[in-house]
């Protein structure tokens, strides 16, 4: 854990993003449910994917999800 260079207090919160954007890379979670985990809003995850470089994939849970965050303001 020393040799992460993570400062001490930011360290839970860097896994959560790193295991986060492993799970959505590898096509378990959604982007919503990854941002969720990463404890970071959505749009700053979906940044977060362009700064890595890792594509986002777009599917039935994710229109799901959109969905729901539109009518939510409804």
């Amino acid at each position: 854990m020393a040799s992460l260079r993570i400062p001490p207090g930011g360290l839970e919160d860097e896994l959560h993003k790193e295991l986060a954007l492993a799970l959505y890379q590898r096509g378990m979670l959604s982007s919503g449910k990854a941002a969720a985990l990463s404890g970071i809003a959505r749009q700053q995850f979906e940044d977060l994917l362009g700064k890595r470089k890792i594509r986002q994939h777009y599917g039935e849970e994710g229109l799901e999800e959109d969905l729901e965050y539109a009518c939510s303001g409804l």
